[in-house]
């Protein structure tokens, strides 16, 4: 691949473009705002503005609610051969991709599995996506070749492509993402109502399970909202574990002698040792950042 255009300059499209430009791609920048693209162009991401003919492939890192009128606008303008994008949310947006009329032989869903709780082009780095799942969703209609462009795009960036539905993508990132960063919310938020006093005992554990908490709102409110029905159901089932912990606890608390409250210990070593295993599962990430992988996953049914 030899050019690529990347829409939308924040975390994600500056991430991307460095590490297009770092293994020699040809890479043209465009924002909304055109200070934001100057200043990735500033950080060696490539050309500011857009190029003459139209380009092998076009990224639209852009929000969720405003890829399907980006991606219309860019494939009316004739910008590339082949798009993708890049966000975190993927039923919706083909879902309106089709209804205003995009060209979806020549679109394939992405979503690279990397990001930070920082956002804008400041924030970014070419090795961002290294070892990373860089997940595509083709729809039926899509072109082989648009297909391969985009792996060939996730393994340029060092990530590792793996191909899926469009719901099981957004079953998948709610239980993987947006809940873990809803539930960081959740709990930071509880911090409003801390004393100082209290504050300043603060560790890192905290620091770490509130990281995420940092990120933009604007951003996951568009996120959170637009896969609202899958972060639902991961969150219900959550809000169900945490009753029962704190009728546990409750119990706990109030029984006169341990021995009378065994039971409700039991259930609570029980609750920490699903948490160790289920830490467990989660793969390790490769960061090694030995060149691309030829390998392809292929991830039938549930992910």
């Amino acid at each position: 691949m030899r050019s690529v255009a990347v829409v939308g300059t924040g975390l994600i499209g500056t991430s991307i473009a460095l590490a297009l430009r770092g293994r020699g791609v040809t890479t043209y920048l465009i924002d909304t705002d055109p200070e934001a693209a100057r200043t990735a162009a500033g950080l060696g991401a490539g050309i500011a503005g857009s190029p003459r003919e139209p380009v092998d492939l076009a990224v639209i890192a852009v929000p969720p609610q405003y890829v399907a009128a980006a991606l219309r606008e860019h494939q009316r303008r004739a910008l590339a051969h082949d798009f993708t994008d890049a966000a975190s949310v993927k039923g919706q947006v083909q879902q309106e991709a089709a209804r205003t009329g995009c060209d979806l032989t020549r679109f394939v869903g992405g979503h690279p599995m990397g990001g930070r709780e920082q956002s804008g082009p400041l924030a970014a780095s070419a090795d961002l996506f290294h070892g990373r799942p860089w997940v595509l969703t083709p729809a039926p209609q899509t072109r082989a070749q648009t297909v391969e462009r985009a792996r060939n795009l996730a393994e340029l960036c060092g990530a590792r492509p793996v191909v899926t539905t469009q719901a099981e993508h957004d079953q998948a990132v709610a239980l993987v993402s947006h809940t873990p960063h809803l539930v960081s919310s959740l709990l930071a938020a509880r911090l409003l109502q801390g004393e100082q006093s209290q504050l300043g005992l603060a560790g890192q554990g905290l620091r770490d399970v509130t990281r995420l908490a940092g990120g933009s709102v604007e951003l996951w409110t568009d996120i959170l909202g637009t896969n609202a029905a899958a972060v639902a159901d991961v969150l219900a089932e959550f809000s169900h574990d945490v009753a029962l912990m704190v009728e546990t606890l409750r119990t706990l608390g109030t029984a006169p002698k341990p021995e009378q409250g065994s039971a409700s210990r039991n259930r609570l070593a029980s609750v920490l040792l699903r948490g160790v295993q289920g830490r467990a599962r989660i793969p390790a990430c490769s960061t090694d950042g030995v060149g691309p992988s030829r390998t392809y996953a292929t991830v039938p049914g549930r992910v």
